[in-house]
C-alpha cells in the first residue's frame, strides 16, 4: 500500500505536544523564570503536589534531553501514519491516560520496595516515558493490528515495517535506560504500561 508522509489532519496533536515541551524548556531553561524543582516527579512529594504527574512529562533537563524526546514524538508519529491511524484525538487520550498508568506502576514499586524499608529519593522528568510507552504500544500493533482503542475506532493495521523498527528502537533504547542518568523505571514502566494499553 503506498504511503503519503505528508501533513495530515492528524498532525495537530504532534505539533501541539512539541510546542508544548518546547515552550516549557524555554521557560525554565533559557528565560528562567520557572525553577524546574518544582515540576520534576519526586515520590515523597506526590501525594501533596499530584500536579507533578503531568508537569514532570513536559520538563526536561537539558536541551539534549529535549531534543532526544522530540525526535521520539517524530518516530512516533511516522509510525502512527504507517499503522494506518484514523483518529483525531488518539495521541492526545494516550498521552493522558498513559500519564497516569505510569505514576500507578512506579507508586505500586515504591510501595513494594517500601515494605521492606527501601526508600528511593530521586527526581525524574522527560517525556520519553510516555514515548516508550507508545513504543510498547506500537511494537504490539505492528504485530497484530488494533482496530479500536477505548470504544474508538483507531484503524490500525499490522505491517512488518513499522515491527521491524520498533523492535529495533525498543532495544536499543532500553539498553541505553541502563546509563547513569537515565531513569531505566521511567522507560520500563512506560513500555510497560503501552502494552497493557494495547490489551484494553
Amino acid at each position: 500500500m503506498p504511503f503519503n508522509n505528508s501533513i495530515s489532519k492528524y498532525d495537530w496533536q504532534y505539533i501541539v505536544t512539541g510546542f508544548l515541551l518546547i515552550s516549557v524548556f524555554i521557560f525554565t531553561d533559557l528565560i528562567g523564570v520557572i525553577d524546574k524543582k518544582y515540576f520534576y516527579f519526586v515520590p515523597r512529594l506526590i501525594s501533596d503536589q499530584p500536579y507533578r504527574v503531568f508537569t514532570s512529562i513536559v520538563t526536561h533537563a537539558d536541551l539534549n534531553h529535549l531534543l532526544s524526546n522530540l525526535g521520539g514524538i517524530i518516530i512516533t508519529r511516522y509510525f502512527l501514519m504507517r499503522l494506518g491511524i484514523k483518529s483525531r484525538f488518539f495521541y492526545f487520550k494516550f498521552v493522558f491516560i498513559c500519564s497516569f498508568l505510569n505514576f500507578f506502576i512506579i507508586w505500586a514499586y515504591e510501595k513494594i520496595l517500601s515494605y521492606f524499608n527501601i526508600y528511593p529519593n530521586y527526581a525524574s522528568l522527560g517525556f520519553s516515558g510516555i514515548i516508550y510507552a507508545l513504543f510498547g504500544f506500537l511494537l504490539l500493533t505492528s504485530l497484530y493490528g488494533k482496530k479500536y482503542f477505548l470504544g474508538k475506532e483507531i484503524g490500525f493495521k499490522s505491517n512488518y515495517e513499522v515491527q521491524r523498527m520498533s523492535k529495533i528502537i525498543c532495544l536499543i533504547g532500553l539498553s541505553f535506560s541502563f546509563l547513569p542518568g537515565i531513569s531505566l523505571l521511567g522507560h520500563l514502566s512506560g513500555f510497560i504500561t503501552g502494552c497493557f494499553l494495547f490489551l484494553i
